[in-house]
């Protein structure tokens, strides 16, 4: 989910339009679309692991 979310930001797809078209794989949530708050987290993490992969 996180690479999808990361790949449709680069193309620049707006967060809210992101969110809408993800989808949760599992746990309580299994598929219910994340919230922008979460969307957000996720390219946050993404963003600071690729910054220590260097």
């Amino acid at each position: 989910m996180a690479d999808y979310a990361r790949a449709l930001r680069t193309q620049g797809v707006t967060v809210p339009q992101i969110a809408r078209k993800l989808v949760i794989p599992s746990g309580k949530n299994k598929g219910e679309h994340p919230s922008v708050a979460t969307v957000y987290r996720i390219l946050a993490e993404a963003e600071a692991s690729d910054d220590t992969d260097e």
